[in-house]
């Protein structure tokens, strides 16, 4: 048998045109999710974040390929769907794609993405998507998928064990780090570095749980946000990777299935 590469791939999918579902093969790597896709004509790696507002091309890409302008429309194009003349920025990703294997072309965010029903399993790697309406129905934990900022959330909780903090979660499937936490709610007393723990840093603290469809994870590594909207934290790919999750972003609902 002939194993394509996911390239390949994604070529053969441009050949053929959009189908009424979609499947790609995704890498999790360093806790970042990524798959093969085509975004303003540039075709490479690109990080899937449901909890990035905007998506972008890294400026290394964009300057590889002569786009000098700092904003642009382009067709964005994954596992078979295209979004076209999608709003893309051009930004310095370094701080999201230093510690991949294979640097980044860019981010897909929640604003291409939600246009249909998205469905990311973490291992194996897979990503789904159909267009709203044609899912086949799953069976699991249903959450009221609401926004913030451009960014979809859940409800969610976080406890050091003498207090809880319960609300709504940006829900990040391409975030490297397992949890952030809005500083006005969340401490870390006693680190050295408090600076450190914030995005651009490069350390984390210890969170005792996180709760999150039913489930509960304990010793949680997670850093500190500033305040951010109306959400209490972020939950990344590290914590999301122990379940199935399908993204309904036309229904207005998220689908967990915990993986065994």
């Amino acid at each position: 048998m002939v194993r394509l590469s996911p390239l390949a791939a994604l070529m053969g999918a441009l050949a053929a045109g959009a189908a009424e579902a979609g499947e790609v093969e995704c890498h999790f790597e360093s806790g970042t999710l990524v798959v093969p896709a085509m975004v303003a004509g540039i075709a490479g790696d690109y990080i899937l974040d449901t909890g990035a507002a905007q998506s972008a091309l890294h400026e290394t890409a964009a300057q590889a390929a002569g786009i000098a302008d700092t904003s642009l429309a382009g067709d964005v194009t994954v596992a078979g769907f295209t979004a076209k003349a999608a709003p893309l920025t051009v930004a310095d990703l370094d701080i999201r794609t230093w510690n991949l294997p294979t640097p980044a072309a860019g981010v897909i965010g929640a604003d291409v993405l939600k246009a249909w029903v998205v469905e990311v399993s973490y291992a194996p790697c897979r990503v789904r998507l159909w267009p709203a309406g044609q899912a086949p129905a799953l069976r699991g934990r249903d959450l009221a998928l609401g926004w913030d900022l451009g960014r979809p959330t859940a409800a969610a909780a976080v406890s050091d064990d003498a207090h809880e903090v319960a609300g709504r979660f940006v829900i990040a499937t391409g975030m490297n780090v397992p949890a952030r936490l809005a500083d006005d709610l969340a401490q870390a007393p006693g680190a050295a570095k408090p600076d450190e723990l914030y995005p651009q840093g490069v350390w984390l603290a210890r969170l005792p749980q996180v709760t999150f469809a039913g489930a509960s994870g304990r010793d949680v590594a997670a850093g500190l946000m500033k305040p951010d909207g109306e959400v209490v934290g972020i939950l990344g790919a590290e914590v999301l990777a122990h379940f199935r999750l399908r993204f309904d972003f036309p229904a207005g609902r998220l689908t967990v299935v915990p993986v065994r």
